[in-house]
């Protein structure tokens, strides 16, 4: 395939099969090299990023920029989301994992141009699981990264973990040109250690997601959005922050609810 370097699809499939605690993959030398450099070369700075896209800042998950419009993209990396989106990746992406029907999401929810500066991360978790407005679910995250000269220092590493947040089964560095796959599931528990590189670095990747129509065969019907988790050593986050936080957002909620539903008697009776 034309931007990719070529890949064992056969001995990919085994490995993805026998992966635990859930289908995930790692691939290095993913893209072409030439192609690889030149969307490198095209991330735009952090402060670029900021004006650009989405900054995150909770408990969480903060430090963190997305850049979901592709209208804002460089042209190297508009390439790259077509190339992720096309029929024949997606064919390849059915065969090497097993699942059907796979569809890319031309919104990119969620996804995107991911920009990490140093101080931030990315707390295990299960992601959102279905998109109402389009009737899909979600099955399989694609992360490629875009980062030269990365230390073990510098952490910012994909974490997988059991459902029960105990065991850590895989850690995979985002060095330049990886890219990192997996199943999407009530169980697909990962998170991304903080990031501790020098200042005027980042931690760059692009992320793909993709759906299907189809039911999955495990899904029992709840719909939810992200739902993190604490690591085994983050007593502190996992006992009183992340609860502190989520009692915030549901007052915040509850009160949006409260307004919005103030405003519609109040228009009616006028």
């Amino acid at each position: 395939m034309e931007l990719i370097n070529n890949i064992d699809i056969e001995e990919l499939t085994l490995k993805i099969k026998d992966s635990k605690p859930f289908p995930h993959f790692c691939i290095d030398d993913f893209l072409e090299a030439e192609f690889a450099n030149d969307i490198y070369q095209s991330f735009p700075s952090y402060l670029e990023a900021q004006q650009m896209g989405r900054n995150f800042s909770a408990v969480n998950e903060k430090k963190k920029i997305q850049i979901t419009d592709a209208n804002k993209f460089p042209e190297a990396i508009l390439r790259l989301h077509h190339l992720l989106a096309s029929p024949e990746f997606i064919s390849m992406l059915e065969k090497i994992t097993g699942i059907s029907h796979l569809m890319a999401d031309p919104d990119l929810i969620g996804g995107g141009i991911h920009e990490t500066n140093s101080g931030g991360h990315l707390d295990v978790h299960v992601d959102f699981n279905f998109i109402p407005q389009k009737q899909w679910h979600r099955r399989l995250n694609l992360l490629i990264y875009f980062n030269k000269d990365w230390k073990e220092e510098y952490g910012g590493y994909l974490d997988i973990w059991d459902k029960d947040i105990k065991q850590c089964y895989g850690s995979f560095a985002p060095i330049f040109n990886r890219a990192c796959g997996f199943a999407t599931s009530e169980i697909s528990f990962h998170g991304v250690t903080p990031v501790k590189c020098p200042p005027g670095q980042m931690r760059q990747s692009f992320a793909v997601y993709y759906y299907t129509k189809e039911t999955p065969e495990d899904w029992q019907g709840g719909v939810h959005s992200t739902v993190f988790k604490a690591r085994p050593d983050e007593w502190l986050k996992g006992n009183i922050l992340m609860p502190v936080e989520e009692s915030i957002t549901g007052t915040k909620l509850a009160w949006g609810n409260i307004k919005a539903k103030a405003k519609k008697m109040l228009n009616f009776t006028r």
